[in-house]
């Protein structure tokens, strides 16, 4: 019983001379702190505000507002420890040791983010643009320094890793997407009138944008001549716009009068006679 009481009372005098000895460094190290966290809010919100009149990116922006903030509240952090006369050079000794194996173990989430910073500062694309990377299509819907969410027509969200963007070959159409089609005409057609005909039908349809469409001879088949047709349309409604496309060119073609050819084999019996 004796022991347990004289080690109270111990751990009492230790308390008792840190409060004495060091509650004026503590309570300036935690005033210090405070102050900290006041400034690097203020110091955020004020370049948030600065940058929105500059219309700069909502990502961009916010990652700026934060570092700002984490690199105010470091250093206020840094005079709170001295304030309390910790040594600031072995602190930073084991952080730095620590960063480095922290480093391998966080590769892919960080290269993710500077990826992601890359696409942001360059502008590759934009939220509402329309882009092709990694075989996968689709309309973009946010960008985080992260990923990359793009959403196809069929409403499916395709998640991409920034580093999966960055150093590849991507294709950027903005809102819009081509569609590429093709059809054939009899030999004894005229191919001036199809390729007007197959104009006017592609250039009517609803989602079609206003940009001419590019209509004429790509190839000679063996039983057609082969009529190309590219149209922008709208990439929410590309395959609504595709299949009414193909409808309306079979349509006026036929119309038209202009026949549309299948493949024939002429074949010849020989007889010994």
């Amino acid at each position: 019983m004796q022991e347990q009481l004289d080690l109270i009372n111990q751990v009492y005098q230790i308390v008792i001379n840190f409060a004495v000895n060091y509650s004026f460094q503590l309570l300036g190290a935690v005033l210090v702190l405070i102050a900290g966290f006041i400034i690097g809010g203020w110091v955020a919100r004020l370049i948030l505000r600065a940058q929105e009149r500059r219309n700069v990116d909502v990502t961009l922006r916010q990652f700026i507002a934060s570092t700002a903030r984490m690199l105010v509240l470091g250093m206020f952090l840094i005079i709170a420890l001295s304030q309390m006369g910790i040594g600031i050079t072995p602190l930073v000794a084991a952080i730095g040791g620590l960063a480095v194996g922290a480093s391998f173990a966080v590769q892919g989430p960080v290269s993710n983010y500077g990826a992601g910073l890359i696409i942001i500062l360059t502008r590759m694309y934009d939220v509402g643009d329309t882009i092709t990377v990694q075989g996968c299509a689709g309309l973009v819907k946010d960008i985080s320094l992260a990923t990359t969410i793009l959403e196809a027509e069929d409403g499916e969200k395709i998640v991409i890793p920034n580093k999966h963007i960055v150093g590849e070959i991507h294709r950027n159409s903005l809102e819009n997407r081509v569609i590429e089609g093709q059809t054939g005409i009899a030999y004894s057609s005229d191919v001036d009138e199809a390729i007007t005909v197959i104009r006017g039908a592609v250039s009517g349809i609803d989602g079609v944008s206003d940009k001419p469409a590019q209509v004429g001879i790509n190839s000679f088949g063996d039983s057609s001549i082969n009529i190309d047709y590219r149209v922008w349309v709208r990439t929410d409604r590309y395959f609504t716009t595709l299949h009414a496309l193909n409808r309306a060119v079979f349509k006026a073609l036929g119309d038209a009068g202009i026949a549309i050819p299948f493949p024939q084999r002429e074949v010849r019996v020989l007889s010994d006679s």
